[in-house]
């Protein structure tokens, strides 16, 4: 995955060969921000400003600015996989949510 972060926000990136430019746009939040370059130098700049620009524009309009995420997941899975991660936890010491938490953040690169 090709992805940025500044301010708290992330954004995915994409190459346009069509155009010969990154693009991006920030992820997780309900609103479309978008910004392109076409240099890495470019495409961190005006990331940079695009997220800036964000920020200023809810202040400017009384609006609280759209974060990713509140921490709360609610996910369905098959009574098999439940039933192995209750075990998983379980042989680690860890409560479900423990054992989840670590098993997501260890996929996503974050743990």
């Amino acid at each position: 995955m090709n992805a940025m972060t500044y301010r708290g926000y992330a954004a995915r990136v994409e190459y346009d060969a069509e155009d010969r430019i990154f693009v991006g746009h920030l992820a997780g939040i309900r609103d479309i921000v978008g910004f392109h370059g076409s240099s890495v130098d470019q495409l961190e700049t005006a990331f940079h400003e695009a997220v800036d620009d964000y920020l200023a524009a809810c202040e400017k309009l009384g609006q609280q600015p759209h974060k990713s995420v509140s921490g709360k997941m609610m996910l369905r899975v098959s009574p098999e996989i439940h039933g192995a991660a209750i075990r998983a936890a379980e042989l680690s010491g860890m409560s479900l949510n423990q054992w989840a938490a670590r098993a997501i953040g260890s996929a996503a690169g974050v743990a």
